[in-house]
This record gives structure tokens, sequence and C-alpha cells, in this order.
């Protein structure tokens, strides 16, 4: 049943969309949108690094963001703003990522499809790696929700209840590491944000709690893989911007139903 490069694809984007849309609704409550960014973006010098040793592409795109997001966890508090550091950081770790790619001597790489993604080009392995980081992801999630969710509504709160924020930091940090390392095939570096961003966000004006919005947003997600994959076909469109331009509708289309309701309420 692997073998068909469609039921693979569609899979992959399963993975990804459940993995990605709770660890979205964080990077919205938090505000981390640039801060996912950046961690995308050093996904790409992650790729350099894993050809260069010989060394799968997941493993050193997980490596280098984690690293990524570790640094800019530190840096944070220093003397530059975050939104000042995220856009070094974002756009010199790409820049840095793109010229070792070009240096590798031999090695002949589709940029593209780590840019913008290639998920018809998921095979059995990756599929594997794609489900068993989900898996993960998803009961690290599940485990620390009441924790997380604290920390983001109340910081101290959360300190004065012995909860550690930094440790639920770091929890949130390698969560979203380990996604743009899931995602970079699907939709690649450039949209792996949008994947974690639009679903949540669409998922918000329909949601009254948090867990019933993560759940909302998972639901968005895996039609937007699903119908984005669909309408490639049919269009001959690139795959990983087609799911995130249905994504992108689905959230227009949330915010429509939600201001309806607005105006239906106030009327009557």
């Amino acid at each position: 049943m692997l073998d068909s490069f469609i039921l693979r694809a569609a899979l992959a984007g399963i993975a990804v969309a459940i993995a990605a849309a709770p660890i979205g609704c964080f990077v919205v409550w938090r505000r981390m949108a640039y801060f996912g960014d950046a961690t995308a973006h050093a996904a790409i010098l992650g790729v350099a690094m894993s050809l260069a040793f010989s060394q799968s592409v997941f493993a050193g795109t997980l490596v280098v963001s984690v690293l990524m997001a570790y640094l800019v966890s530190s840096l944070s508090s220093r003397e530059y703003a975050m939104d000042t550091l995220l856009g070094v950081l974002a756009h010199s770790s790409l820049a840095f990522g793109l010229v070792a790619v070009s240096f590798l001597p031999g090695v002949r790489i589709d940029l593209n499809a780590y840019l913008f993604g290639d998920i018809l080009a998921v095979d059995s392995t990756d599929l594997i790696q794609m489900w068993v980081g989900a898996v993960l992801v998803t009961a690290l999630l599940a485990w620390r929700w009441s924790a997380l969710l604290m920390v983001t509504l109340n910081p101290e709160l959360a300190y004065a209840s012995g909860l550690k924020p930094r440790r639920e930091q770091l929890a949130l940090t390698v969560s979203l590491a380990v996604i743009v390392a899931l995602a970079i095939k699907v939709v690649g570096v450039l949209l792996i944000t949008a994947m974690l961003i639009i679903p949540a966000a669409a998922a918000r004006p329909l949601s009254h709690t948090p867990e019933r919005m993560a759940l909302i947003a998972v639901a968005i997600g895996v039609f937007a893989a699903l119908s984005g994959l669909l309408t490639s076909f049919q269009l001959d469109t690139p795959t990983g911007p087609t799911i995130v331009c249905v994504a992108a509708v689905l959230f227009a289309l949330s915010n429509l139903v939600y201001r309806t309701r607005q105006l239906l309420s106030h009327w009557v």
C-alpha cells in the first residue's frame, strides 16, 4: 500500500498537520511567529550539514533547529529586542545555509524542494520518521498541556504554583524544532511557519476553549493538506504552496463565519 506515492503524500500531510496544529496554537497565543520563522530558516543550514557529512536530512535539520531555538531563547533577554534578534538570526542562517550548499562538492540538490517542499517525494522512511515525530510531539503536548497553558497565560502564577517556565519553554522549543524537521519535505522551509500559524489562527474565531481550538486547528490542517494535495493534482500547481493557499482560504472563511455570527447576534 505504501508503494503509492499519493498515499504516502497524504499520510505525510496528515502527520505534519496533526503535529503542527497544537504547537501552532501556542505560537499564536505567545506571539512567536517570528520565532518559528527563525527556527525554520535554520533548517537549510541543517540540510547543508547533513549532505556534507552524509547524514540523514531529518537528523541534521532537527539538530540545527534545536540549536537555533536554544540560541534564540538564550539571547532573548540580552541587548537586542526580540524581533531584531530573530530577524538577524532567521535571514543570516538561511543565507549561510544556501551558501554552504553551493560549496558541497559533487552534490546535486534541488533547493526548491527544501524551500517550498516536495511532498510527492516522501518515501517510506520519511513517512515513518514523520509519524514517529508526530506521535512524540503529540504525547509531549498532552503530558504538559496544563503546564504549558498556565505558563502561557500567567508565568508569575505558574512559577508560584511550582512550575518552571523555562522548562516548559524548552519543551515547546524542542517540539517546534521537531515540527520544522518533519515539515521541511512537505511544505518547505519558507512555508513551515504558515502551516504552524494559519490553521491555529483559522480555528481561533471558532473556539471557546484552548482544547477546542487545538482540535479544530488539527482538523483544518488535515483538510488543508489533503485538499491542497488534490487541488495541486487537478491544477498542476506546486503542492506545498497549494496546501498553504487552501489553509489561507479556510482562515478567510472562518473569519467570515465569525463576523457573520457577530452581525446576526447584534441584529437579533
